[in-house]
């Protein structure tokens, strides 16, 4: 289902997989995503949350964090970090093989996400909880904007989107991502002690990746699928950069208002 991502289909399976057939993983599994709005970082969180628990995002045993919802205040941050700390803790001994999902992490207070470190790491028992089951997912735009401007250069450079590489994009999403005091992983321990398992891009998706958004929310939404509505709705969102317009601003995320328009 997911469209255009070629590096998250790899790197989340394989990821994923190994961890759900370790009976006793050394750690939990600990995923970051990366990449402008549209790309589908939500969509495969939620998807993944989905296939693996009964009742999905409704399940007792996932849990979504959001800064704007759960942690506005920057003067109540140490209050945030006491309940964060309890939170994570009595749910993971309710249940071991808990999810936690972290929205908009280039917007959370710096220094917030670091009191859940103990639960990240390869220790057998934290405050008396065996965690190592748990999956931790962390959701971000930042990192976006270089992730879209290393495609162009490769792609200007005639170098295939699908031929893009997870190395052609670390060195500027660490830069992005954990070298910027706007971030919630600012001078985090988390990235000091190598607790993130998966950095994952979400690349910005050209004209035919939109078609295709299009074509499945059709199909979802029981309407006929017709090329010259399919054309129309890809056609008419905005595209970068300006003289070429080969990647969508907005990945697919507003296909689906859109689609309204012809109906």
């Amino acid at each position: 289902n997911l469209v255009g991502q070629p590096l998250v289909r790899q790197q989340v399976m394989k990821g994923v997989r190994e961890f759900l057939e370790n009976r006793n993983p050394v750690k939990p599994l600990v995923m970051s995503f990366h990449g402008s709005t549209g790309t589908g970082k939500t969509y495969v969180s939620s998807m993944l949350i989905r296939y693996l628990f009964q009742g999905g995002l409704q399940s007792p045993y996932v849990h979504q964090f959001s800064p704007i919802v759960h942690f506005p205040h920057a003067e109540r941050i140490e209050q945030y970090k006491e309940s964060l700390k309890r939170w994570i803790q009595g749910n993971l001994t309710n249940c071991g093989r808990s999810a936690f999902l972290f929205d908009e992490m280039d917007k959370m207070h710096p220094g917030l996400i670091d009191v859940i470190i103990p639960f990240l790491g390869p220790s057998w028992v934290v405050y008396g909880t065996n965690y190592r089951k748990a999956i931790f997912i962390f959701v971000s735009n930042a990192g976006g904007e270089q992730i879209n401007e290393m495609t162009l250069n490769l792609w200007r450079a005639r170098k295939d989107r699908e031929e893009i590489s997870l190395q052609d994009l670390e060195p500027a999403i660490s830069k992005a991502v954990f070298e910027n005091p706007q971030s919630g992983f600012w001078k985090s321990g988390i990235i000091n002690e190598h607790l993130i398992d998966f950095v994952v891009p979400f690349l910005p998706l050209k004209h035919h990746h939109v078609k295709q958004c299009v074509v499945s929310e059709l199909v979802q939404q029981g309407l006929e699928v017709r090329p010259g509505v399919v054309q129309e709705v890809a056609d008419s969102i905005p595209y970068f950069p300006e003289e070429e317009k080969i990647f969508s601003s907005t990945g697919c995320k507003t296909v689906a208002s859109r689609i309204s328009f012809f109906f």
